[in-house]
């Protein structure tokens, strides 16, 4: 059970490593934090609704995989007792 801990608690690391990096390569909507940091700033470089869509689809994965490793993770310590 140790091991599946150890597991779980890397994917967790690793996912929300990634999770944070792609919803920052998402662009602003306009307003808010975004135009704070240089988001306001209109650029057509990559803005392809195709590169988009795919970005949405892969944060959205991610963040699955990142939710159910925090179950997982949950249901460790809670039947574990560590």
């Amino acid at each position: 059970m140790d091991i599946l801990r150890a597991v779980m608690l890397v994917i967790l690391a690793v996912t929300s490593v990634l999770l944070t990096l792609l919803i920052l390569l998402h662009k602003g909507r306009g307003g808010g934090l975004s135009d704070m940091f240089g988001g306001g700033v209109t650029s057509n470089l990559g803005a392809s609704g195709v590169a988009e869509r795919n970005l949405n689809r892969i944060t959205v994965g991610l963040g699955l995989v990142w939710f159910a490793s925090v179950v997982v993770l949950g249901l460790i310590t809670r039947f574990t007792g560590v």
